[in-house]
């Protein structure tokens, strides 16, 4: 098929793989503008522009898609499907409408579960068993389109939100591949979306990441799974700022009078804090402020930490 690929991130990668691996004839790869990164802020490509240059793939890089040279521009190219894939802008309805079997997204999650920007930290956020991938033909709502296919994978009580990512990302490529050899043979029927069970993943904030120790110790488990590698999970030890990287898998059971946040054992298997409904989590990977991510054992020995201290 010749195809335009539109994505940015790493989670798109993957699939532009896919789709040259599959012998597909990918006419542009459309991805956003180069953004200021690192403490130089010097423009950076995203990895899809970077692996569209490894391919040798022509990457068009426009501010949006709502002007009409840019949609001239695509529709010269005369694609049978555009293939979408965390492009991250929006496409217009005249975009919709060029490619001769439509736009292809996919999203990482079990819509209509999860439509909008962070569907796997939400789905672990929230305590969802499973997540997944869906093959979605776009329309113009927000993940609203009929669905082509979908495929599942258990949520774990180690998954962490940049772990499920790489799964899903590649759970989503070999499903891209099967499904638009199924459309291609005319052997595959769009199923609509049940509205009623619709649920929005709305972007992450810095806000959220703040640990609060009275909630219990399940919802501060996922909080910490579901935040790594971004925003991170926070609090504060001796005032300052620590990140929380990881948690081990099993709950502890506070000693009886404990206060929420308050530390009740620390070693090298992990440092063990109360939470608000007597249990405890196991903190296994910190980070002060200005140093490096750590494990229990070295910020153990460097810091001290003794039962009785406090997360705040």
């Amino acid at each position: 098929m010749n195809l335009v690929f539109a994505g940015t991130p790493a989670f798109a990668v993957p699939s532009l793989d896919a789709l040259v691996h599959a012998g597909h004839r990918l006419l542009a790869v459309y991805t956003q503008p180069d953004r200021p990164a690192g403490r130089g802020r010097k423009l950076l490509p995203g990895p899809v522009k970077e692996r569209a240059q490894s391919l040798g793939l022509p990457a068009r890089q426009p501010l949006t898609l709502k002007e009409i040279a840019e949609q001239e521009a695509l529709a010269a190219l005369a694609p049978d499907a555009m293939i979408v894939v965390a492009y991250g802008l929006i496409l217009p309805p005249a975009v919709l409408a060029i490619p001769r079997l439509g736009c292809i997204n996919v999203h990482a999650s079990l819509l209509p579960r999860w439509r909008g920007a962070a569907p796997i930290e939400r789905a672990i956020d929230a305590g969802d068993t499973e997540s997944g991938v869906t093959i979605m033909q776009m329309a113009a709502g927000l993940d609203t389109g009929p669905m082509l296919a979908r495929a599942a994978t258990p949520i774990t009580r180690s998954d962490t939100a940049g772990g499920l990512h790489d799964r899903l990302a590649a759970l989503g490529a070999n499903l891209l591949v099967e499904t638009l050899a199924r459309l291609e043979r005319g052997a595959i029927r769009a199923e609509l979306q049940d509205e009623a069970l619709a649920s929005y993943a709305a972007k992450l904030n810095k806000e959220e990441a703040r640990l609060d120790w009275t909630k219990n110790a399940e919802v501060l488990h996922r909080r910490i799974r579901a935040f790594n590698p971004r925003p991170v999970a926070h609090a504060r030890f001796r005032g300052k700022p620590v990140r929380l990287w990881e948690v081990a898998g099993a709950l502890g059971r506070a000693p009886t009078g404990a206060g929420p946040g308050e530390i009740v054992q620390a070693g090298a298997d992990g440092i063990h804090v109360a939470c608000g409904d007597g249990r405890s989590i196991v903190l296994t990977r910190l980070q002060l402020e200005g140093g490096k991510a750590l494990d229990a054992a070295n910020f153990v020995n460097g810091q001290r930490p003794a039962s009785g201290e406090r997360f705040d």
